[in-house]
């Protein structure tokens, strides 16, 4: 019995650059790494919230965050069909958009920022209740990237917590 639950879909760079919806999916090539992607997508944000925020008023990084969620249900909807796998690994697009709200809510120092990225990829990969039953509820776009923000909010109630007990 074979337990592959995703078939060996890559698409090309071709297909990206002549994509548009992929291209964002993928996170512009981002998930095309082979070794987890999804880790490379979260770890990117990172200085692309550096070199924001300090540019971009509080609201206007929060107005960003929810223009990359509605342009990611539609990015990974189209990837999703087209490639036949509703949520393919290689859509980074989700935990770019996720990880950059927690990064907004976290503390500016490398440490809490390690840490929200340890937290925000554990609670990614491990899915704990109610994340499983909205992945499996909602098998298009809407799903890839309700999961991951499920998962941000895991991370910010974490990080919350450790702040309140920590001082």
């Amino acid at each position: 019995m074979t337990t592959s639950v995703e078939p060996a879909v890559q698409p090309s760079w071709r297909q990206l650059l002549e994509n548009p919806a992929q291209l964002v999916a993928f996170g512009f090539g981002l998930g095309k790494i082979p070794i987890a992607p999804g880790t490379f997508g979260t770890l990117a944000m990172l200085p692309v919230y550096q070199a924001l925020q300090p540019r971009l008023a509080d609201a206007g990084l929060l107005a960003l965050v929810g223009v990359m969620f509605l342009v990611g249900v539609w990015a990974c909807e189209r990837t999703g069909r087209a490639l036949g796998v509703p949520d393919h690994g290689g859509m980074v697009w989700d935990e770019m958009t996720a990880f950059l709200l927690v990064l907004f809510f976290t503390p500016p120092t490398l440490a809490w920022q390690a840490f929200a990225f340890l937290l925000f990829r554990l609670f990614d990969v491990l899915k704990p209740p109610p994340i499983r039953h909205y992945e499996r509820q909602f098998k298009n776009g809407l799903g890839v990237m309700l999961d991951d923000l499920i998962a941000a909010f895991y991370a910010l109630l974490t990080l919350a917590a450790w702040r309140a007990v920590a001082g």
